[in-house]
């Protein structure tokens, strides 16, 4: 089993994968990062082809299209033909397609496997798998993605599905997280306790499981990085361009995008989208 990528979910996957038992090799290109997996019992690789050498699965956690297709150029003639490739980083619809692409020109078996979930859920196995592929070579990953996620969902036989699935998944919790921001700031503003607003939802058809995780960092102040907000701004221009292209009013995306952008402004990139918040 090989990880290539090991940044905030790579790390976590790789944890999870060996907590359930399976021999894991990781790669990084900032090697320090993977060093802590190695003291989990992992191996780490010094490069991406040496690492894939002996890969019966591939899972490829990385930033976005540019970093999967130059770990792809580096390492697909170095794996077994058998080898199964699982791309798991969000990189929209076209980024998609480039990779189907470039796996064909080497003879890739390729399927997808996003996550949805953050930090902590990468860690401890709970992720929800959105999958696509042929569903005979899904069933050979299958172990694979139990042992990482609490359940898969399967989107379709054909990569990319799963892809539109993230995407619309990930416009779900973008937009929750800005309106929870919203509205606890309307609260505030209006001069009652932001947290009232909190209770006022809790145990009501509008409830969020979401919105009290994200709510109580904004109402603290203290945003440690779940998912870092300028991963999620870059997936808000990837959902921008699929809904556009598919003829989808972006209207809440834009602002949306503006909102996740004055918080990054304001030096929050880095922090957990909860820092949206500061944007009201």
């Amino acid at each position: 089993m090989t990880v290539l990528g090991t940044g905030a979910m790579g790390a976590g996957v790789a944890g999870s994968l060996l907590r359930e038992g399976h021999e894991v090799t990781v790669w990084n290109r900032s090697r320090e990062r993977a060093l802590p997996l190695g003291d989990q019992g992992a191996t780490v690789a010094d490069d991406p082809g040496t690492a894939v050498a002996d890969a019966e699965v591939v899972l490829l956690t990385l930033f976005d299209t540019d970093a999967v297709v130059d770990v792809l150029e580096q390492s697909a003639g170095e794996a077994p033909a058998t080898a199964v490739w699982v791309q798991c980083s969000t990189v929209g619809v076209d980024g998609t397609e480039t990779i189907v692409q470039i796996a064909a020109k080497y003879g890739i078996t390729l399927v997808e496997a996003m996550m949805l979930g953050t930090k902590a859920p990468a860690e401890q196995g709970k992720l929800t798998m959105l999958a696509a592929g042929p569903a005979e070579v899904l069933d050979r990953v299958d172990p694979v993605l139990d042992a990482i996620g609490a359940k898969t969902v399967r989107a379709g036989d054909r990569v990319g599905e799963g892809t539109a699935l993230k995407l619309a998944a990930n416009a779900w919790i973008a937009s929750i997280t800005a309106a929870t921001g919203q509205s606890l700031a309307i609260a505030k503003g209006l001069g009652i306790d932001p947290e009232l607003f909190l209770q006022a939802i809790e145990g009501s058809a509008s409830d969020s499981a979401y919105a009290h995780t994200k709510g109580k960092s904004m109402l603290s102040g203290e945003y440690p990085a779940q998912f870092a907000l300028d991963g999620l701004r870059k997936d808000i221009g990837l959902i921008t361009e699929a809904a556009r292209s598919a003829g989808v009013s972006t209207t809440l995306l834009d602002a949306l995008g503006r909102v996740y952008a004055d918080a990054s402004t304001a030096g929050h990139g880095d922090d957990d989208i909860a820092a949206v918040g500061t944007a009201f």
